[in-house]
């Protein structure tokens, strides 16, 4: 079953063609960081009217790359949200159209549950990161396992006991670590993006150099990331008090090492209190070495994490997750879903499932 994936929810224009849930036959990404670089982040009306240029030929590169034509495919996929408003509707009222012109069902997607899909997908030859395990092409993921969703703004951690069974077990109070990089990038100087910028930073410095704090919260599994982002400051203004430059690469390094021990302490607290056969992280902080490095030397299960190239936003995971949600019933010919196909509408602050309620879903069988 061959599926499109189009994926706008922010500052990239991407679409791909993705086999059976898993096999990327393309992945075409148009990044928008240089149109965004100037402000230090996304101007959101900037990045719709720049996916409005892009969409068409993205997804005539993607098409091309894979070697098909728009009668070889079975449905096409779209991010739905959570993300920016006027950057969704420009995928999904492309999405819309292509639809319309060619009759195929189109399905529509919740973005973090793409990011858990990247951990399936692969291109034909299990190709992975060097900090990644050697992986029989034909493994999937074991059920039930713990999913690490770390993206620009979302911290989430869940329980998945089953395709489109997804319990909420804990999610950041206030800044996603994404944004918590971020802003302390744009502290220091360091320029946008500043998860990448931060950590190149932190490669020259000592993490043990300054004791940085990881807040306490009421829920063993929750995050809190704002406390850790204000010491970062309040050490940036004290080099400027006593008239010094910051010590930019050990206080990178020690934010990096206090984001990675929050992250270590929730995920350890879950695998004690669940029956999780691994641990799956995804979305754009998970391309982080030192948080995967951290997180594998931590836990005794295994630790699953995308190549470098599927941590960031991209369309084969909105097509991977398109396939293992409705591929069964894509298959049987049935109704996919009440509110999927032209009827689609974006909703820019979609989430998982209510804490401790999972989700029900079809997968392919």
């Amino acid at each position: 079953m061959l599926i499109l994936g189009i994926e706008t929810s922010c500052d990239e224009t991407a679409a791909a063609v993705v086999a059976d849930g898993r096999v990327v036959l393309s992945n075409v990404v148009a990044s928008q960081v240089a149109l965004h670089a100037p402000f230090g982040g996304v101007f959101p009306e900037l990045a719709s009217r720049q996916h409005i240029r892009d969409i068409t030929g993205v997804v005539s590169d993607a098409l091309a790359a894979a070697g098909v034509a728009w009668t070889d495919l079975d449905a096409l996929a779209v991010t739905v949200g959570p993300g920016l408003s006027g950057s969704l509707l420009v995928g999904v009222n492309a999405a819309k159209g292509m639809a319309l012109a060619t009759g195929l069902p189109l399905l529509g997607v919740n973005h973090l549950e793409g990011h858990l899909y990247s951990n399936w997908l692969h291109d034909g030859r299990r190709v992975r990161g060097p900090l990644d395990p050697p992986a029989d092409p034909a493994d999937d993921p074991p059920f039930p396992h713990l999913a690490l969703v770390i993206s620009g703004g979302h911290t989430d951690l869940l329980l998945v006991s089953g395709h489109g069974v997804v319990e909420l077990l804990g999610a950041t109070l206030d800044d996603a670590a994404g944004e918590a990089f971020d802003k302390a990038a744009r502290m220091l100087g360091l320029g946008y993006p500043g998860g990448p910028a931060l950590e190149r930073a932190a490669a020259g410095g000592d993490p043990q150099a300054f004791r940085l704090p990881v807040a306490s919260t009421a829920s063993p599994f929750d995050f809190s990331f704002s406390g850790l982002k204000t010491a970062v400051l309040r050490l940036v203004q004290a080099a400027d008090q006593a008239g010094l430059p910051p010590r930019t690469a050990d206080i990178a390094a020690s934010f990096q090492e206090a984001v990675a021990r929050a992250l270590v302490q929730r995920v350890r607290a879950a695998l004690r209190s669940t029956a999780a056969r691994a641990l799956l992280v995804a979305g754009g902080v998970s391309a982080n070495e030192v948080l995967r490095r951290q997180l594998r030397q931590a836990v005794e299960v295994p630790v699953l994490c995308p190549p470098l190239v599927l941590c960031t936003d991209n369309a084969a995971m909105i097509a991977a997750a398109a396939y293992w949600r409705h591929g069964a019933r894509l298959r049987d010919g049935g109704p996919v879903a009440e509110d999927h196909g032209l009827a689609l509408d974006v909703d820019a602050s979609l989430s998982f499932s209510e804490r401790g309620a999972a989700t029900g879903g079809a997968g392919p069988g």
